[in-house]
């Protein structure tokens, strides 16, 4: 019997994604918080887990050859998961390098943007005093704009975002997208 993958998560778009590949997978895993908003994520176990302090983090007891293995970085366990499933990944290497290509994209560009514009839209105007920052909001803002235009034209090529398949390159970025309203945007 397959040994439950452990999930370190809090609900933020990163950490959601791993748990969408997992069900779509059928991988058997179980889930551990870790409360942000408590700084669990510096506590010295974490920290042990995922230098960065960041979120998600998985540990496989099955990992390669059969050993645990600890992975962080969303699209690294992405891929991982997909491999090790054998699902969600392509068809041949030439499918495959159109899904990594996606994924880099909501890693490099998508994410991070979405993330400052969630910052300075959403959460800055909640503090107390609340921050205003009419230069980053509109930076942010207009530079999300133009990422979900490219995103419109690469759906506009095929069904899904690397072709005609599902894959883990949509499970990546649906998450970034789902949160629309927080970046001021309208779909």
């Amino acid at each position: 019997m397959a040994q439950e993958i452990i999930l370190y998560y809090s609900t933020t778009p990163n950490a959601w994604k791993v748990s969408i590949a997992l069900e779509e997978l059928g991988l058997p895993y179980r889930v551990e918080p870790i409360f942000l908003d408590n700084g669990d994520h510096y506590a010295e176990g974490f920290t042990a887990l995922n230098p960065n302090q960041k979120i998600p983090v998985i540990t496989d007891p099955q990992g390669p050859d059969g050993a645990p293995v600890t992975i962080a970085e969303s699209g690294l366990i992405l891929q991982y998961l997909a491999t090790k499933a054998g699902a969600l990944y392509g068809r041949n290497e030439r499918a495959r390098l159109l899904i990594d290509q996606w994924i880099m994209w909501q890693m490099s560009a998508l994410g991070p943007i979405c993330g400052q514009a969630h910052h300075f839209l959403f959460y800055a105007p909640r503090f107390d005093p609340p921050v205003i920052d009419v230069y980053a909001q509109t930076r942010f803002r207009n530079e999300v704009v133009r990422l979900y235009r490219v995103l419109d034209a690469q759906l506009g090529r095929g069904r899904y975002v690397a072709g005609e398949d599902y894959s883990i390159a949509d499970i990546c970025i649906w998450p970034w997208i789902d949160r629309h309203k927080r970046q001021e945007q309208r779909l």
